[in-house]
């Protein structure tokens, strides 16, 4: 026998030694939900003195009171009871609970089986089970949940009868609060519409980014929280954005003129943030963050808002040359995007169509970080030249992912 077969035969080895420890443990999870289950019908309050039997078993088998609940409801649901006048009370799925104990079931499994059949009909829940146990047997418990929810939805199409005719106040809430370390917490609750407008909302904006800076190496949290400054800065851009005390919303940044034109140094934001200077320049070029331009006696000087800030005209101007994103291999649409000023306004650059290009937030903060830079070239379009550890020659380089506008022959 060769390496590789004899590595094959140990992995199967392995694998069923899994397989047979686990029916084990599930055959044994199982005789123990039947036995708490009889202690409850006898009464645990005569046999150990305790209130109810999950207290009982959360004692015997040192676990938290959450998993000594969970083990009690399964059990119940598996096993034939006794009501508190003596009764007996039916098990929701009695032939679950004697597959159960061939140790073939994982108890996600059974939960997935117990709460399908817990939304049927109880004249239609023997025939539903025996489906359900039939497909447990080749397949996982979440292929066994979605045969769950067809089975629900064919014998309830219309799903259950609503108390009121009017519709019901959505939940929405939303708790935002800063720390002392400048981070905020953000948390919430939202009706299902809510939510699902949210999360289509930003798993369009937490795409990976493919672009020529490189593969995104962002985690899935990095990536949503990017997302959500996005949708924010989307929001504030919007020309229906209701107006707070005759303005549209903004916040106001107070820098030194030193600090912004160096980038060095720290800036005042809002009432009681701060930030660097160089975040400073960065929302200085195209933003609803004001930059109240301070003199070495922490005088106003500027606020910068006629001269910096980009009409409206101009905005659409650069929508139509740029079409997006104009960083090399960049998707993001114009609505995604910011103005750039390629000499920045606090260094005396003008705001015209001739100093700006159109930029994702990402690649707004990159320009303004790394070795990259961008110029108009002599057709009147944007390019960028990369770094050096990119690029020796700096060849430069154009984003050709957006469609160009047409142009009459």
């Amino acid at each position: 026998m060769d390496e590789m077969a004899m590595r094959r035969a140990d992995a199967v080895a392995l694998a069923d030694r899994v397989g047979e420890l686990l029916a084990t443990i599930r055959a044994a999870d199982a005789e123990l939900g039947a036995l708490l289950v009889e202690i409850e019908s006898r009464g645990v309050m005569d046999l150990f003195g305790y209130r109810s039997v999950a207290r009982l078993y959360e004692h015997l088998a040192d676990v938290p009171e959450s998993a000594a609940e969970r083990v009690v409801k399964r059990a119940r649901a598996l096993n034939p009871g006794r009501n508190l006048d003596g009764t007996p009370l039916a098990p929701v799925a009695a032939a679950t609970g004697r597959t159960a104990t061939r140790g073939t079931l994982s108890a996600p499994m059974i939960d997935v089986i117990v709460e399908t059949l817990q939304q049927i009909p109880v004249e239609h829940r023997e025939g539903a089970e025996q489906h359900l146990l039939g497909l447990a047997e080749d397949a996982g418990h979440k292929q066994v949940a979605a045969l769950g929810a067809r089975i629900v939805a064919h014998l309830d199409p219309d799903g259950p009868a609503p108390e009121d005719i009017e519709p019901a106040t959505p939940t929405r809430e939303l708790f935002l609060r800063r720390k002392r370390t400048g981070i905020w917490e953000l948390s919430g609750r939202f009706d299902d519409e809510t939510g699902t407008r949210a999360s289509a909302l930003l798993d369009t904006l937490a795409e990976r980014r493919v672009s020529d800076d490189g593969p995104d190496h962002r985690s899935p949290q990095a990536r949503y929280g990017d997302a959500f400054s996005d949708a924010i800065d989307m929001a504030l851009n919007s020309p229906t954005l209701p107006m707070q005390a005759g303005e549209r919303a903004h916040v106001m940044v107070a820098v030194s003129l030193t600090d912004l034109k160096t980038g060095l140094g720290t800036a005042t934001l809002g009432d009681t943030g701060t930030m660097t200077a160089a975040e400073a320049r960065v929302h200085a070029c195209d933003s609803m963050i004001i930059p109240a331009v301070l003199g070495e006696k922490s005088e106003p000087l500027d606020l910068g808002r006629l001269r910096r800030l980009i009409s409206a005209g101009l905005r659409r101007a650069l929508y139509l040359r740029d079409r997006g994103c104009a960083f090399p291999g960049c998707h993001r649409p114009p609505r995604h995007c910011q103005g750039h000023h390629i000499r920045h306004w606090a260094d005396g650059g003008p705001t015209n169509l001739g100093n700006m290009v159109l930029l994702c937030g990402h690649h707004h903060r990159l320009l303004h970080r790394s070795g990259w830079q961008v110029r108009i070239a002599a057709d009147g379009l944007p390019e960028f030249l990369p770094p050096v550890y990119l690029d020796k020659r700096r060849k430069p380089r154009r984003n050709n992912i957006h469609e160009p506008l047409p142009f009459a022959a």
